[in-house]
């Protein structure tokens, strides 16, 4: 293809290549249509953002028989070493309402959290697998396996597993994937969506199509756009994931007459390796992150505590921290913890590449702590370690209320003195997984025009959807609202096509 005027007609075109655009890719196939996937990237980086996540999603169940319809190959000792509790969607609605604070689009809720758990079983039609989270969700209390914070399966193979997964779906299912493909413009015909302009390997190309799915991501990746929306200082933020995701298909939208919706102010991000890379490096995946501040303190460069650490699990505050470590001075933090907790510090702090630091001693820990005012670090620690209520038993599995009085900023849960070497400190920056801000869809996933009428052909999903999120996040929801509403608007967009084609 090598001018404007190649054009390649089919029924459904999915812009972007992750776990929103795969699950509506498949599922317009699943109506009959003939799909098509155009994908930034080329075959080394595809995936978009999915390929860089641990794979972890959300979903209500309602006991280890549920869990085994999603796990079956679960293990008799397993089964009986393990609480896996209940996650249920009146917890699933008061997680979302709670970590938003009420700002969510109250009927996307509904279909994200009713659809859950159909829609991971739906992708096991697939090819996708899943297993529990031990390494990162359960401690052992007692013998056996407690899990906690209402997030307990992910993808067999983390993000790297599910993208595998999806595109050898679609490759059974007959779906081609053009890669090097930007998109750049929606062709639209009397109201309606025509199909997609783009730039394949740098030449212009047209595709048409009665349905088009945008499912191209956030703008995080887009520096100039970070600035623009999330304030000064977010040019400043590392990128989590991949670098393609620049608001292309959020731009498309929007010149085609679709109205934004959503916290165009937010973002979900989180510590991350203060020497990372500008943008996620594939063969590190979501290493870079540093998640299990909890158990620990964290200081600024003033030498200073600045958040509650235990406010809540950390599936609950990872995505709005790394905004508060981006306004910390130099944009930095350290992460300090004890032997005492060592055991419970996740896979991610044992990577080759991190900034670490090590000591028997406390203060031959606080000297090694670069660009920090070593004599106020050291002075907070030990004033941070005289607040602690030592009468309340430490939890890690529950809220344990085990906290510190009387300090400007206090820890409300898992307050451990730091006293017992070997001590060891990490080096944190904020780190930026995708944006809250996007277009305004419906129920049925159809995006919804300046006039709050639907767009007829157009339909979006993932992160480039807004109106879900809002200040914050509940970890694991991102990749469950991409396979929800891609499903949705997969579903829609084939039927819509070959309706329009009297198919």
């Amino acid at each position: 293809m090598s001018g404007e005027a190649d054009v390649k007609d089919v029924d459904v075109i999915v812009v972007g290549a992750g776990n929103a655009a795969f699950c509506a890719a498949l599922s317009a196939r699943e109506s009959g249509a003939r799909v098509l996937v155009l994908e930034s990237a080329g075959k080394d980086e595809r995936g978009g953002n999915t390929h860089f996540t641990a794979g972890a999603m959300r979903v209500v169940y309602n006991g280890l028989d549920d869990i085994t319809t999603l796990v079956p190959d679960l293990t008799p000792d397993e089964k009986a070493n393990t609480d896996f509790g209940t996650y249920t969607e009146e917890q699933f609605f008061a997680d979302m309402e709670r970590v938003t604070q009420f700002r969510a689009d109250p009927d996307l809720v509904e279909v994200l959290v009713r659809n859950s758990f159909d829609t991971l079983r739906w992708m096991q039609t697939k090819g996708v697998r899943f297993v529990p989270i031990y390494g990162r969700q359960a401690f052992k209390i007692d013998g056996k396996f407690k899990f906690w914070g209402g997030l307990t399966v992910e993808a067999w193979g983390g993000g790297p597993g599910l993208v595998e997964a999806l595109f050898g779906a679609a490759d059974k299912n007959g779906i081609e994937v053009v890669y090097e493909c930007r998109a750049t413009d929606l062709i639209m015909e009397d109201g309606k969506v025509a199909g997609v302009k783009a730039m394949l390997q740098g030449k212009p190309v047209s595709y048409r199509a009665p349905s088009v799915v945008l499912a191209a991501g956030g703008f995080q990746a887009n520096p100039e756009w970070r600035t623009r929306y999330l304030g000064p200082g977010w040019d400043l933020a590392k990128v989590r994931g991949t670098r393609y995701n620049q608001g292309d298909g959020i731009r498309m939208g929007i010149a085609a007459g679709a109205m934004s919706a959503g916290n165009w102010s937010g973002c979900h991000a989180v510590g991350w390796e203060r020497n990372a890379p500008e943008f996620g490096d594939l063969a590190v995946g979501d290493n870079f992150q540093k998640h299990s501040y909890p158990f620990g303190i964290m200081v600024n460069a003033k030498g200073r505590r600045f958040v509650d650490e235990g406010a809540d699990f950390r599936n609950y505050t990872y995505a709005k921290y790394g905004r508060v470590i981006l306004e910390q001075p130099g944009q930095f933090a350290w992460q300090i913890f004890d032997s005492k907790v060592a055991h419970l510090l996740r896979d991610e702090y044992r990577i080759k590449q991190v900034t670490k630091v090590s000591s028997d001693t406390l203060e031959g820990l606080v000297r090694q702590l670069d660009d920090v005012d070593h004599d106020a670090a050291l002075a907070e620690i030990l004033a941070y370690n005289e607040a602690i209520r030592k009468d309340i038993a430490f939890n890690p599995t529950v809220k344990d209320g085990r906290r510190t009085t009387g300090l400007a900023v206090d820890k409300t849960n898992w307050a451990n003195t730091i006293e017992d070497g070997p001590f060891e400190a990490y080096a944190v920056t904020c780190g930026v997984t995708f944006t809250f801000g996007g277009l305004r869809i419906n129920p049925q996933a159809e995006v919804l025009g300046v006039d709050n009428r639907a767009i007829p052909g157009l339909y979006a999903a993932g992160e480039m959807v807004g109106g879900i999120f809002y200040f914050n996040y509940p970890g694991g929801t991102g990749l469950t609202n991409g396979a929800v509403f891609g499903r949705i608007a997969g579903g829609g967009a084939g039927r819509a096509a070959l309706a329009s084609r009297g198919a």
